[in-house]
């Protein structure tokens, strides 16, 4: 008897101990990956309408209002903080036509800054495609992300981001639109598409399946990605990439240099007649010599 009740002792408590593994499970399940999302001061009507269309995109995002100093950037940790958020994405804009993009991992990092470019938002592509709003995303990776170690890191960065977790709660348990990213001339492509299935041709075949491009879509380019969120030591840097501004200078220094090219000529021209002029013989012709 005694044998009976140790046994059934122990497989109440191996009972209670798979119990708790279980709920532990389910608390790591419940676990929340949300996204703060906010921009600067200074944005322009396009750059907000990207940031409505990522909110739009991605149900797991708190937006927060703008930030006000570009340079105390440390502030995003402490506000990530406060909404519970692990992710953020700061879009900065500078001079009313620049826009850079933070995409952090806070608060221990890594974080990357790029330049974004080619912006067009849902409304400015007219297109046919839709997508369920709240609908999870699927994010799909070319070949080239597994080449290099930054592309790698950044691939990582990305997933979490973009990535909508079951837990969300604005979320539909649907899948309906792809989230794709390119690499080509060292720069990240951001596409959407969503996924459409008519009926087949033959009434045993497969239904064919068609990818039909909603939007938003831009052009990432990265400048440099940190170690820490916002800030800390470089892991990596693009020698290649030319700010827009120097890129504008050297444009309006190349039309500067043009016009003084054509003010000498002028001058030129100016002198080559006047010594012409004073080196031909006097006319006897003249009507000051005729009519004197």
């Amino acid at each position: 008897m005694a044998s009976a009740y140790k046994a059934t002792e122990k497989l109440s408590k191996g009972k209670k101990r798979a119990a708790e593994d279980d709920a532990s499970t389910v608390v790591e399940k419940k676990r929340k990956d949300k996204v703060l999302l906010l921009s600067s001061r200074g944005v322009t009507q396009r750059m907000r309408h990207l940031l409505m269309d990522l909110e739009t995109l991605l149900p797991h995002t708190k937006k927060d209002s703008k930030l006000d100093s570009k340079s105390s950037l440390h502030l995003l940790n402490e506000l990530a903080d406060l909404h519970s958020c692990s992710n953020a994405l700061y879009f900065e804009a500078r001079r009313h036509e620049d826009l850079y993009m933070w995409a952090s991992r806070t608060p221990n990092g890594p974080s990357v800054k790029c330049h974004v470019q080619n912006i067009h938002t849902m409304d400015e592509l007219k297109m046919t495609g839709n997508c369920l709003k709240g609908s999870r995303g699927i994010c799909v990776f070319d070949g080239e992300w597994e080449t290099k170690e930054e592309w790698k890191l950044l691939k990582e960065l990305f997933s979490h981001i973009f990535s909508v977790p079951r837990t969300s709660r604005r979320l539909k348990p649907f899948i309906d639109h792809i989230l794709v990213f390119s690499i080509l001339d060292n720069r990240i492509w951001f596409r959407n598409y969503q996924i459409i299935e008519k009926d087949p041709q033959q009434p045993s075949g497969p239904p064919q399946t068609s990818l039909v491009e909603i939007g938003p879509r831009m052009v990432l380019t990265p400048i440099r990605i940190f170690e820490g969120s916002f800030g800390g030591p470089t892991v990596f840097a693009n020698q290649e990439f030319v700010s827009p501004a120097a890129t504008r200078a050297s444009i309006k220094r190349a039309a500067g240099e043009r016009y003084r090219q054509r003010k000498e000529g002028q001058g030129d021209r100016e002198e080559r007649r006047q010594r012409v002029r004073e080196e031909l013989p006097e006319d006897e012709l003249a009507r000051d010599k005729v009519f004197a």
